[in-house]
């Protein structure tokens, strides 16, 4: 479980360094900065794919990512006393770290020097490091890369381990080794295993609405393609008694079965949904985009594979408020196996999710165009230290 999420100079998390628990739900008002939070995770995911600069050209660049305003406020700005300028900042670079109770890992980014190449806004990552532990000290350090050269410890020594890797390459693509550095394989598969749902679609010629070829699926697909298959999944090697539960928490008196390919004579695997009072079952085409969506959050949170993070961005999005309180309890439930992030502003799901314990709220706020967290001070932030030593 990550403990504790860091990330500074991009957009607008200038500074921030969170405590996290076993279900966060991120909350707050129009452009405080859910979505860049959001984002900033997706990018620290991408570092294990092999994709972080793709993702950063994807959202305009390193440039257009990073925090727009001053490197630091004075008293008289922050009083208001002043006008809010800065000077021109040299090197500046996007950071982003996670820690758990087992391992730590972040990672630098940063435009290249002048050089004949012509991709001079290409960004590059100068820094990573994995250590061990919930925080950052120089004596945890396990991997670490600086700009092409990565070490590893090997006892009380350090040895370099190579010097030619690529800038445009996370360490986790190259020098994932299971002899000589065996906590990079390992934290760069839990990485990969994280699960993002922030998009299902449900429009008429939405693949979920359609009969698909199934094979066994643990894993529902992140637009919800294999939908029929991941719940018979569940109904096969999952928790057959929390699906129809969630059904009938949501529609009482309704009822879903999967067409079997038998059935169906061609092999694929089709919805039908029974509802009170019709004398005919509904298709994956005739059901209302909420239905759908809520059938696809079901798939999604009583996976038979628990992931070590798994990520809701909005979920309540296309869904009836009356059917937001089942969707709490359906998160609820699925903490129970594995943190859970909701990113959300409907009030009536986070006033349901809030009754649950192990509810760890986070309300984000702007002040100045920095997003901040509501009543977290400085003494509340977790530890934390860059392993380069800059900020």
């Amino acid at each position: 479980m990550l403990h504790t999420l860091a990330i500074a100079n991009y957009r607008s998390l200038l500074k921030l360094t969170i405590p996290l628990g076993q279900l966060n739900l991120i909350t707050g008002a129009n452009g405080s900065g859910k979505s860049n939070l959001y984002r900033a995770l997706r990018l620290l995911a991408e570092t294990a794919q092999g994709g972080v600069v793709n993702a950063l050209a994807r959202e305009g660049g390193l440039d257009s990512t990073l925090w727009a305003g001053p490197e630091r406020f004075s008293r008289d700005m922050l009083s208001g006393e002043a006008p809010i300028e800065g000077t021109v900042r040299k090197r500046v670079r996007l950071r982003l770290g996670f820690a758990g109770k087992d391992f730590g890992y972040a990672i630098a980014l940063g435009l290249p020097v002048p050089s004949a190449s012509r991709f001079t806004r290409d960004p590059e990552i100068k820094h990573e490091c994995i250590w061990g532990g919930d925080h950052y000290r120089p004596a945890t350090a396990l991997v670490e890369r600086d700009n092409t050269v990565v070490k590893v410890r090997e006892g009380r020594k350090w040895s370099v381990m190579t010097q030619h890797l690529n800038h445009f390459d996370s360490m986790f693509s190259q020098t994932a080794d299971p002899a000589r550095t065996p906590e990079t394989l390992q934290l760069r598969e839990t990485i990969r295993n994280w699960r993002f749902y922030d998009y299902f679609r449900t429009d008429a010629d939405a693949p979920a609405r359609q009969p698909q070829l199934g094979t066994r699926t643990p894993v529902l697909h992140h637009d919800g393609r294999d939908l029929a298959a991941a719940l018979q999944t569940i109904r096969e090697i999952g928790n057959p008694q929390a699906l129809e539960q969630a059904i009938s928490d949501a529609f009482p008196g309704a009822r879903l079965r999967i067409k079997s390919p038998e059935e169906g004579g061609d092999g694929r695997f089709a919805l039908e949904f029974y509802q009170h009072g019709l004398v005919r079952p509904l298709t994956g085409a005739e059901l209302s985009d909420g239905t759908l969506r809520y059938l696809l959050l079901v798939a999604a949170l009583l996976t038979p594979r628990p992931p070590p993070l798994l990520v809701l961005n909005e979920p309540e999005t296309s869904l009836h408020p009356d059917l937001l309180p089942a969707l709490a309890r359906l998160i609820i439930h699925a903490a129970g196996q594995t943190q859970v992030w909701v990113v959300s502003h409907a009030s009536r799901l986070i006033a349901a999710l809030e009754e649950a314990p192990a509810c760890h709220t986070l309300a984000l706020e702007k002040h100045l165009g920095q997003t901040q967290v509501q009543g977290l001070r400085m003494l509340d932030e977790p530890p934390w230290h860059w392993p380069d030593g800059r900020y």
